[in-house]
């Protein structure tokens, strides 16, 4: 009998390890995140967030970009301190879905959203194609869609769009949202994997990567799972 040697896998032993630990921090900010937000409506507290939704929203885009720029500086217990902090103060803002949106379309988009996720996180490991040039240009899309979405807030705050035009525009940015986030996932996948492949300098170092690779495709997630929601969501009658 021929021996067969053994199949490589995906992932090596260490980077087994290091998107177990990424996975793990993963996990706890979308649970910290889902528990907050329920909590937050449920108890009323929701009507106390809602007038200050856009100043919490400005904070966390500037804490996210301040986050992804110092992460690898800070100790990693602070640096998974500060990540579940952002993830509970996410939570306060995102309990507005559930005061919009009926709770089993949001179950039913989460578990498609879920679906997604988890095949292009599995096709951006497997795929032997440089995807850095398509990352570059999708973070460029980003940018686009953060001012293309102020710009059409401003709108119709101020009168300027009618209700039709301010739905319309919402709902193309929405399905540009679906194409960027769905094509960041399979990057980021592929980027963390490149990262990791030859280990780390030291286990602190491994510690801050990962939870710098948990906030990246935490980000991801949310990003895909709301656009997904604004598309396909039942509104609550």
């Amino acid at each position: 009998m021929m021996y067969a040697p053994p199949q490589k896998g995906i992932i090596n032993d260490t980077q087994q390890r290091f998107f177990t630990k990424v996975f793990g921090w993963m996990f706890m900010g979308l649970g910290l995140t889902s528990v907050v937000a329920w909590a937050t409506y449920i108890t009323g507290f929701i009507w106390v967030v809602m007038p200050v939704a856009m100043i919490l929203m400005l904070v966390e885009l500037g804490l996210v970009w301040w986050l992804a720029a110092r992460l690898h500086k800070l100790e990693p217990g602070t640096a998974a301190g500060m990540f579940l902090g952002y993830s509970a103060l996410n939570g306060l803002t995102l309990s507005a879905i559930f005061a919009v949106y009926n709770p089993i379309s949001i179950a039913l988009t989460f578990l498609g959203a879920s679906s997604m996720f988890g095949f292009l996180f599995v096709l951006g490991l497997v795929t032997k194609k440089n995807l850095a040039p398509m990352g570059q240009a999708l973070m460029m899309m980003v940018f686009g869609m953060i001012a293309m979405s102020l710009l059409n807030m401003l709108g119709a705050w101020m009168g300027w769009l009618g209700q039709g035009t301010n739905m319309m525009i919402s709902l193309a940015i929405s399905y540009v949202g679906v194409i960027v986030f769905s094509g960041l996932t399979a990057y980021d996948a592929q980027k963390l994997k490149l990262m990791s492949q030859h280990g780390f300098a030291s286990e602190a170092d491994e510690g801050r990567a990962s939870v710098l690779g948990a906030l990246t495709l935490y980000l991801d997630f949310i990003n895909l799972f709301l656009f997904l929601l604004r598309i396909f969501g039942g509104r609550r009658d």
